[in-house]
C-alpha cells in the first residue's frame, strides 16, 4: 500500500471516532426546597421594596411551601394593600411582630392566586384579532375586576386582623405611613 492511497476494496478511514470515555449526562438533582429566613415568621411586619405596593409595611401571613412566597396583607383598609404573593427577597422583615395564630389565613395557596386569572380578557383579544373592524377600532379597555371571592376573603382577613393592629399602640399609624429613605439615612445602619 503506498501512502495516501488505499487499495481496492479496503474501507476507508472514519473521519468520526466516538468518543467513549464520555459519560452520559446524570440527570438533574431535584430542586430543594426554598429556605426561608429567620426573620420571615407570621406576624412579622415587612416592607415590600418592589411593585406596585413598595413602600408599604404589610403584615405576613404565612410562607407558602412550594414557590417559596409569602403571603402579606395590609390591612387592606389601613394601607389599601390587599392579600397578595410577594417574594421574600424583595421585602425587609422588621423587627416588630403581632400574633396573627388567630388569623385564618389556610385557604391562601399557591393554586388560590393563580386560578384568579382573568381568561374572558384572553378570549376578548383572540376574537378582535380576527376582526378587522375591531382590531383596528381604538376604544378603551375594561380594567380588570376584583372578584367578588376575593373581595369576601379581604374583608374577612381584615375583621381578624384589625382587631390585633390596634392592640399594639400606634402599629396602625406605622402601618400607614410610607416607608422613604431620605438624604443622609444609611439603611445598613438603620435598625428594622
Amino acid at each position: 500500500m503506498v501512502a495516501g492511497k488505499r487499495t481496492k476494496g479496503e474501507a476507508r478511514a472514519p473521519r468520526f471516532y466516538p468518543a467513549y470515555d464520555i459519560k452520559p449526562k446524570a440527570k438533574a438533582a431535584p430542586a430543594n426546597p426554598p429556605k426561608m429566613r429567620a426573620s420571615l415568621t407570621p406576624g412579622t411586619i415587612v416592607i415590600v421594596l418592589a411593585g406596585r405596593f413598595r413602600g408599604k409595611r404589610c403584615v405576613m401571613l404565612k410562607a407558602l411551601g412550594e414557590s417559596g412566597l409569602i403571603v402579606v396583607s395590609g390591612p387592606y383598609s389601613v394601607n389599601g394593600v390587599p392579600i397578595r404573593r410577594v417574594n421574600p427577597a424583595y421585602v425587609i422583615a422588621t423587627s416588630t411582630k403581632v400574633d396573627v395564630s388567630s388569623v385564618d389565613a389556610s385557604k391562601f395557596d399557591d393554586e388560590y392566586f393563580s386560578n384568579n386569572k382573568n381568561t374572558k380578557k384572553t378570549e376578548k383579544k383572540a376574537a378582535a384579532a380576527d376582526d378587522e373592524e375591531e382590531f383596528f377600532a381604538t376604544e378603551k379597555e375594561e380594567e380588570p375586576k376584583v372578584s367578588e371571592k376575593r373581595k369576601v376573603d379581604q374583608a374577612a382577613v381584615d375583621d381578624q386582623l384589625l382587631p390585633i393592629v390596634e392592640q399594639t399602640p400606634m402599629l396602625k399609624e406605622y402601618l400607614a405611613a410610607l416607608f422613604t429613605l431620605t438624604k443622609g439615612m444609611k439603611p445598613h445602619e438603620l435598625k428594622w
